[in-house]
């Protein structure tokens, strides 16, 4: 098994995204397809799969982007009142790409923040 302490200095969250660099030493092994997460990584031998991003990274999104095309859809029927149909043609396509898109990237980013705020599952202590 590879050393678990890193010889570089960990990479910025923003980088797991973008790059699908593992958040201990900056190899790019954090998926293992195009939105799936490796179980490790192969430099170092962090282990993806005791983080959780859940449903996280797709409620950002969706919410974001939510925001951001229904602003756009207001914008577009106040000033041009199109018909129902072509707001259908351009914002659910935009919308499902925008969010296939960022997928990665925000899973990336996730995951990378809890390794490095080490978060964990809350639990409750009980006094006994």
């Amino acid at each position: 098994m590879a050393d678990p302490t890193p010889k570089t200095p960990e990479p910025a969250p923003v980088d797991s995204g973008t790059k699908g660099s593992c958040p201990r030493c900056g190899a790019g092994t954090l998926f293992s397809g195009p939105i799936k997460f490796a179980d490790r990584c192969s430099e170092c031998g962090l282990d993806f799969t005791q983080f959780n991003v859940g449903d996280g990274p797709v409620v950002f999104l969706t919410l974001g982007i939510g925001t951001l095309v229904t602003i756009l859809a207001i914008v577009v029927e106040l000033g041009f009142s199109p018909p129902f149909w072509v707001h259908a043609v351009l914002w659910i396509p935009l919308t499902l790409i925008l969010v296939l898109v960022t997928l990665r990237f925000a899973k990336g980013l996730l995951l990378a923040l809890e390794y490095r705020n080490k978060a964990v599952e809350g639990r409750i202590a009980h006094d006994e």
